[in-house]
């Protein structure tokens, strides 16, 4: 009886813990999206425009193919040796990527970006398929309504825009995709970052880069820093191995919201070379 008694207090422990853990496991896979989506990091309110860094700019108004209406800027350039399509990360909004848009100009890119659904001041909620929507929508207003041809049009993707980037280069055909400080798959970074959950299990978004990369049919640059202190160096590396010929890497220094500054003229010099290899000019 009395081995039985000592046991109750123990079940009970046991029995909280087991209802605490599956509270959290509840609050992570129904809370995902605000885990991955942060617009509001640090503001949605548009800060700033081109004009402040000397460059003319065109207000762009993008419409999804669900009828979301998304906001966005082109950046011509007097004489582009391309277009370049930028797809930003998980956080802030296009103005906050003015340091980007003047490294992308110098380099004779005239430049479109936007804000998925949910981001500036781009209307709705983002979710994993609508910023897919997002992403062709984009597409199509470079190729349709400014008829730029596909292989001249470069993409662009940092962090959680990579992805974005790598599934929009599996069904068209760009002239080169970069991916920057990307992840290969959203189950496969949060099985690293929470070992402790069955993390692949729990995951609603995928955001495959690596799988989109079996398609590509165009060059690939992978761009990664060791310093990386959200996206570990090895998801570069990864990305690598997995994309197409032709392909390179380039390695920068700093981490990850900053590597393309502190790299300075590596990360310019980079994608310089790049461009000039792919694009012939």
């Amino acid at each position: 009886m009395n081995r039985i008694a000592e046991t109750g207090p123990v079940m009970t422990v046991l029995l909280s813990i087991a209802l605490a853990y599956a509270g959290v496991l509840a609050a992570v896979y129904f809370g995902q999206a605000s885990l991955l989506y942060f617009p509001g990091i640090p503001s949605r309110e548009l800060t700033a425009t081109p004009l402040d860094i000397g460059l003319a700019y065109e207000d762009v108004e993008l419409v999804a193919e669900d009828g979301v209406r998304l906001h966005g800027w082109w950046i011509p350039h007097p004489q582009p040796r391309a277009a370049l399509l930028h797809l930003h990360g998980n956080a802030g909004n296009v103005s906050h990527r003015l340091k980007l848009i003047r490294i992308f100009h110098d380099l004779g890119l005239a430049v479109l970006i936007f804000d998925y659904r949910g981001y500036g001041r781009s209307q709705g909620k983002p979710t994993e398929e609508g910023t897919e929507r997002d992403t062709l929508a984009a597409w199509r207003h470079l190729t349709e309504v400014r008829k730029m041809p596909p292989a001249q049009i470069v993409l662009h993707g940092q962090s959680l825009g990579a992805a974005l980037a790598a599934w929009l280069a599996a069904r068209e055909q760009p002239g080169a995709l970069i991916l920057e400080s990307a992840f290969t798959s959203v189950p496969e970074l949060a099985a690293e970052l929470y070992p402790w959950l069955p993390a692949r299990r729990l995951a609603r978004f995928r955001y495959a880069t690596r799988e989109h990369l079996n398609t590509v049919r165009c060059p690939v640059l992978v761009i990664h820093s060791p310093e990386d202190e959200i996206i570990p160096y090895v998801h570069g590396r990864r990305l690598y191995d997995a994309a197409p010929r032709p392909k390179a890497f380039l390695t920068l220094r700093g981490d990850h919201n900053a590597g393309f500054l502190l790299s300075g003229r590596g990360y310019v010099d980079g994608l310089d070379a790049f461009l000039r290899e792919h694009l012939g000019r």
